[in-house]
């Protein structure tokens, strides 16, 4: 038996910076993993479709080289090649993480784990079993892909996220069910990579958690490039072939249309990683399969806590990665703030990217706030008509009474790396003013973040 100040079961994006920063302060740590260290994200997630969709950007860049004054002759992709890169990068991620724990002296016990009691649980590998003690255990165990009840993943033509980073072949005429971040991530690289896609939503616009007009946009934005977008729609049959998917789509008018594919990816949502790891037996409450949890991350059950996918969402890798700080150092005895689900920004790296932090202008105004809108496009930009990505815009929402930040949502180029800008705001609680009077340097895309607010106070320079 090994005894530990703390037990991390699962090393994804929560678990594995939860056991960093736990043994940072001081504590004794072990992690235990089934699969790979850094969880799904960092191996089947997060990183490797970036690599994927980077791939694709470029691709789409040497198809379009005439644009920007160049010429490039008898452009092709490799697919198996494109792929290899991307399992390249995700392995070199891995013994990054290997590394981090061997530096901070965490213990690493590969297996599956089970709760035997809310400070113990058994490690189960290749037939061996371990039993491992802690004062304190933190549940990490992530989610995995919904399938449809009617037609599971088969990985040849049905396939999760994790069949389309790995695909055995090219789809030519790819089905998309669902316009979540998955859904149009992996509709976008195919799209750019030469496919045929058609993207199925149930609900009346795509990334239907974003504000309109950001759904709007995109959709557009997407039609133009060649998809095929079908809003209000749903997939009441599929079937797999040794040569294709059969499905038939039922469209906002009702009638049902018969359809023919080469390949289907589902990204309809996703299971908590929850069963058979022992909860049942302490108590611990769930809701619709997910873990309560207070405000520090604690379960019903003293000494057992959750982070992560398994708990209430957002269900996001780096919500999960600030879970595991503030379990981590509430475990370890400090005080650490509890996070606002109000200040958790949402990326989405289709082309053009999606990003956003806060309340979009209906959630606002349904939240009873009378409010100060401000939109400003990309065209007005110097920085982005000199990239030659003069599509997109960046929409702020304040508070019209007090000049809070409520909201911000953008469309369009580097968008994901412009929102943290917006992020740090909120939560240090700015107000219009204080954007007002920061010196956004020249030329760049993130003045299109200032001139989105003096819009928004009637004080727009560029437009």
């Amino acid at each position: 038996m090994s005894d530990y100040d703390l037990i991390v079961l699962g090393s994804g994006p929560g678990g594995y910076v939860a056991a960093i920063r736990a043994a940072q302060l001081g504590l004794k740590v072990a992690i235990v993993e089934r699969e790979n260290l850094g969880g799904i994200c960092l191996n089947w997630g997060c990183i490797p479709t970036k690599a994927l969709l980077r791939s694709a950007e470029i691709y789409h860049y040497m198809q379009h080289a005439g644009d920007y004054g160049l010429t490039a002759a008898n452009i092709s992709a490799d697919i198996d090649a494109v792929v290899k890169r991307s399992r390249g990068v995700a392995k070199q991620l891995n013994q990054g993480v290997t590394h981090l724990m061997k530096k901070n002296k965490i213990t690493v016990h590969m297996g599956d784990g089970k709760l035997t009691a809310a400070n113990k649980l058994t490690v189960t590998k290749d037939g061996k079993t371990e039993e491992l003690t802690a004062k304190n255990i933190i549940l990490a165990t992530g989610a995995r892909a919904r399938d449809l009840p009617f037609a599971p993943a088969d990985g040849k033509r049905v396939w999760t996220y994790r069949h389309a980073m790995v695909p055995p072949e090219m789809p030519k005429k790819l089905l998309v069910i669902g316009s979540g971040a998955i859904g149009i991530e992996f509709a976008s690289f195919y799209n750019d990579m030469g496919a045929e896609v058609t993207v199925v939503e149930m609900m009346d616009r795509i990334v239907p958690v974003e504000d309109a007009d950001v759904s709007t946009f995109l959709e557009k934005a997407l039609t133009k490039q060649g998809m095929t977008i079908m809003t209000g729609a749903g997939v009441e049959e599929l079937k797999a072939t040794a040569t294709g998917v059969s499905a038939k789509i039922k469209g906002k008018d009702g009638k049902v249309i018969a359809s023919e594919f080469t390949h289907c990816i589902v990204a309809i949502g996703i299971v908590p990683n929850t069963e058979n790891i022992g909860l049942a037996a302490l108590g611990v409450e769930m809701d619709r399969g997910f873990l309560k949890t207070d405000p520090m991350c604690r379960t019903n059950v003293p000494g057992l806590w959750a982070i992560g996918d398994i708990t209430a969402p957002p269900w996001l890798a780096h919500k999960a990665s600030h879970e595991g700080v503030i379990a981590a150092e509430a475990i370890a005895g400090g005080h650490p703030h509890a996070m606002d689900p109000k200040n958790i920004p949402g990326c989405t790296y289709c082309h053009p990217q999606v990003a956003s932090v806060g309340l979009t202008e209906a959630k606002a105004k349904e939240a009873g706030y009378e409010v100060k809108v401000g939109n400003f496009p990309f065209l007005g930009n110097g920085k982005a008509i000199a990239l030659g990505e003069a599509e997109g815009f960046i929409k702020t929402v304040f508070d019209a009474k007090t000049g809070e930040l409520l909201g911000a949502h953008m469309v369009g180029a580097e968008v994901t790396e412009l929102i943290q800008g917006y992020t740090i705001g909120k939560t240090a609680e700015l107000v219009e003013a204080d954007f007002m009077h920061t010196v956004f340097p020249h030329p760049t895309l993130s003045e299109m973040m200032h001139e989105s607010v003096l819009g928004a106070y009637g004080k727009m320079l560029h437009m």
